[in-house]
């Protein structure tokens, strides 16, 4: 287990179900108290985090209006005191061709793909500067190191979210926090399970074939597979690590 995490306070966006689920449960195994939050009910995952002995809401959250994050933020303060690690996880991933999206669909991902990176990160740095001790971690994606077709959009947004991660390391290392960003493939969840597959493929299934296919670990992603990952990242043990891109796909970029 990696040190420093025991006692600290967790805000993880998208934690409701999913990806950011299973970060929840991984950090409160840690020692860590929770926070979800999620424009979905979160009590499923507040309900398994408490079983591991954790302190654990959820509050509803817009993670791209100022006002509903400026919220949460006030929630977090008046319930826990603080926030010692964020987690902007929650994000969306449409397919479309690029002649297909429009200004209004462009507008809404990044919104919620990026702009919410900064709304948070925002809410929560100036608590953290005080304390002289915090953690973020931005999700970003393979796409970026790909350039897959149907994701130009996506994959613009999440070039965002690692330029602003580095702009953060760079900005408030000095204050004892560090930013990093982790780029996952298309990960095996109920969510990646039950949308269309891209033209080329059959089923999603078959997406997911093709991709480990590709990889050095040839073997579908999970939510296991990042969840170390992001308990290290968390940690005191991580502390000289900041400003970095992870990728965590079993190999898939490796060029």
């Amino acid at each position: 287990m990696a040190r420093g995490h025991a006692g600290k306070v967790a805000v993880i966006t998208g934690a409701a179900k999913g990806i950011g689920q299973a970060f929840a449960l991984r950090l409160a195994e840690d020692g860590v108290d929770i926070v979800v939050a999620d424009l979905d009910a979160a009590d499923e995952t507040v309900a398994q985090v408490k079983a591991f002995g954790r302190r654990a809401i959820g509050i509803r959250c817009d993670v791209a209006s100022e006002g509903s994050v400026k919220a949460l933020a006030g929630e977090v303060e008046q319930q826990f005191g603080r926030c010692d690690i964020l987690i902007n996880n929650a994000g969306i991933y449409p397919v479309q061709a690029f002649e297909e999206i429009s200004f209004a669909d462009w507008r809404r991902l990044m919104a919620i793909n990026l702009d919410a990176a900064f709304l948070t990160a925002s809410a929560f740095i100036p608590g953290m500067k005080r304390r002289r001790w915090g953690r973020i971690v931005n999700m970003a994606s393979s796409t970026f190191g790909l350039v897959v077709p149907g994701y130009a959009h996506y994959i613009a947004s999440k070039g965002g979210v690692i330029g602003l991660s580095r702009a953060l390391a760079s900005e408030f290392g000095k204050h004892g926090i560090t930013v990093n960003a982790v780029a996952p493939s298309l990960t095996r969840t109920p969510g990646t399970l039950s949308r269309a597959p891209r033209a080329a493929f059959a089923s999603m299934d078959d997406e997911f074939a093709a991709l480990a296919a590709r990889q050095a670990v040839p073997q579908p992603q999970t939510p296991a597979d990042l969840v170390g990952t992001i308990s290290f990242l968390t940690s005191d043990d991580s502390a000289f690590i900041t400003g970095q891109t992870l990728y965590v796909d079993g190999g898939l970029v490796r060029s």
